[in-house]
């Protein structure tokens, strides 16, 4: 399986610290509550054990809300924001306020999830693409719902697919909600971004 170095690790999470710093202040913005992430762990394991991670976490939640987006530049790569389905609607609500009722505010669930996803994927992204000083296009996001499994799928992932899996845990002052960021790439892909990682260890120690 993939690995990076312990240094190699420790650059890799302080880069999306920095990210999920970024997406915690903009999304405490959209649901005008204090926003809390943390980056506890990053890992690189296949699909398979990837879905079987996110199920492990949601037990009682069936099916899986999934935000997708591809981004191709320093190195290509689907990125996929993944929240119990269950707390979907719980994030929509806070978004828009109470007074919004049921009906609507499941119409609207789409789009307001494919812009929490577009918020948090692309501060992540853009803080790797800033601190990597290379440049990562973005699509537009996709709205899945299925289980893990078929989530990772719809990306495109084949079942040996290595996928950067990213644990956040989104903390409100009333609610506690839990998602996953999964990045899903190729051989080449991993390849590109373990490159990516020493160049920016490099200039750090003024070696570039």
């Amino acid at each position: 399986m993939f690995a990076l170095s312990e240094l190699e690790n420790d650059a890799l999470i302080e880069i999306f610290n920095i990210g999920v710093g970024q997406a915690a202040a903009s999304m405490s913005a959209i649901v005008n509550e204090a926003v809390r992430m943390s980056v506890p762990s990053v890992s690189f394991i296949n699909r398979t054990e990837a879905a079987r991670l996110l199920d492990g976490k949601s037990p009682e939640a069936e099916n899986i809300c999934g935000v997708s987006q591809h981004y191709e530049g320093a190195f290509a790569t689907e990125a996929i924001l993944m929240f119990p389905e269950d707390k979907s609607l719980e994030i929509v609500r806070l978004m828009v306020g109470e007074s919004v009722p049921l009906k609507e505010l499941t119409e609207m669930e789409q789009e307001a999830m494919c812009e929490i996803g577009n918020i948090i994927l692309n501060s992540c992204v853009g803080t790797l693409a800033n601190i990597f000083q290379r440049e990562l296009h973005g699509s537009l996001p996709q709205y899945h719902v299925g289980t893990s499994d078929e989530i990772l799928v719809a990306s495109g992932s084949l079942p040996d697919t290595v996928v950067l899996m990213l644990h956040i845990d989104f903390l409100l002052e009333k609610h506690q909600i839990h998602g996953y960021v999964a990045f899903v790439l190729d051989v080449t892909a991993l390849h590109d971004l373990k490159e990516q990682i020493n160049l920016y260890i490099a200039r750090a120690m003024g070696q570039a």
